[in-house]
């Protein structure tokens, strides 16, 4: 059925334009076309000329958008940098879009794209605090009659089951923190004494959540401190505490919902001036929903000399598990982070374009992967990393 979808949709797209580009604005980069075929009214080649060369493959009939939610995430830009390389290799025309997380700039790139002939959209929505926003790219997608992945932030059940060739590639969102969790829990253990800078028997910490309404953050938010607390106090050992006892949420949210580096680091500066071993209420952990944040953190301890990889620290925790945070975790300015998987998610994502591509259904295939029982959505593992 797609493969008869996507050549209703070619010779469509052929009348006017011979398959247009995927144009609009944010866009970066797109895979060449291939190279259009002799004319066979062309004369034969002298007999003394060199040997034809091999016909280039015939261009794949998939011209795909591809909307990031933002180009400065530090962890899309790696699922970027995979995406690329993989949609590259299976010789699909794409672009790329920055959707500069605004959600209304991403919703008319999507719109845009689909007037100039893409038929297929890959989308990292930006709104994820309602459904409105991926319901309304899934729709677009469905009246189109094109196929629409989501990934990366989650989508709710409803918007992958509203139409047939809709699917979602992402993470199990409470699986990071709970792994989060346990992996603080195993360095505390192993290292209180240390960790508890002011000796009073219990552990201060800081917590950057990200974006609300996030379930990656949420999640991340929840588990991250139960799970600790819970192994802590099963070893006799007294819950975190948040560094600032008026906060009740107990965690400071990125108001741009960027989950930028830049945050973290504003915030940490303003908290060490307060919060120091000179006034005996020192930070002794920080806790991040990710790794961006997490080294804006440590660019602020470095400052105020700490977590220079002398042996001065403070334990930083952040998932993604970037070059760049491994890189620190290696140097002893970072201390773990949970491995959120760019290639795995990126490969995922362009197994479902290959299907497309070679005319199967959007989630033939798949059954190596972990789908999601009753619903398009296929799971991709976390792992840890601690050097």
């Amino acid at each position: 059925m797609m493969k008869k979808l996507l050549a209703s949709i070619l010779a469509a797209a052929m009348i006017g334009t011979a398959l247009a580009g995927c144009g609009g604005s944010g866009s970066t980069s797109s895979a060449a076309p291939a190279p259009a075929p002799a004319s066979s009214e062309a004369p034969a080649a002298p007999a003394s000329s060199a040997p034809a060369e091999t016909p280039a493959p015939a261009a794949s009939d998939l011209n795909v958008g591809v909307f990031y939610y933002t180009f400065s995430d530090v962890y899309i830009t790696s699922v970027r940098t995979n995406m690329d390389a993989k949609l590259n290799e299976l010789g699909v025309t794409f672009q790329n879009y920055d959707g500069n997380n605004n959600q209304a700039n991403q919703l008319d790139q999507i719109n845009t794209a689909i007037t100039n002939g893409c038929n297929l959209l890959i989308v990292n929505i930006v709104e994820t605090s309602s459904p409105d926003a991926a319901q309304t790219a899934c729709d677009a997608a469905k009246t189109a009659g094109i196929p629409i992945i989501f990934f990366n932030r989650e989508v709710a059940d409803d918007v992958v089951k509203s139409y047939e060739n809709c699917a979602f590639v992402g993470t199990d969102a409470a699986e990071a923190g709970h792994m989060q969790g346990q992996m603080i829990a195993e360095y505390l253990l192993a290292n209180y004494d240390a960790v508890d800078l002011n000796k009073d028997g219990t552990i201060s910490y800081v917590m950057f959540k990200g974006q609300e309404g996030n379930a990656e953050a949420e999640y991340r938010t929840q588990f991250a401190v139960e799970d600790c607390d819970k192994l802590l106090e099963e070893a006799g050992k007294s819950p975190l505490t948040f560094y600032n006892a008026g906060n009740a949420s107990k965690y400071l949210v990125d108001q741009t919902g960027a989950w930028s580096s830049q945050a973290a680091t504003d915030y940490m500066n303003t908290i060490l001036a307060e919060y120091s071993e000179a006034n005996n209420n020192m930070i002794e952990m920080v806790i991040a929903n990710n790794d961006g944040m997490a080294e804006g953190a440590v660019a602020a301890l470095q400052a105020a000399g700490y977590n220079n990889g002398d042996g001065k620290g403070i334990p930083v925790f952040g998932v993604d598990a970037v070059d760049s945070a491994k890189e620190k975790i290696q140097k002893g300015q970072m201390t773990g982070t949970i491995m959120q998987d760019a290639e795995g998610m990126a490969t995922t994502i362009t197994a479902l374009v290959s299907n497309l591509n070679s005319g199967a259904a959007l989630m033939d295939n798949t059954s190596d992967f972990n789908v999601d029982e009753g619903v398009a959505k296929i799971r991709v593992p976390y792992g840890v990393y601690t050097g």
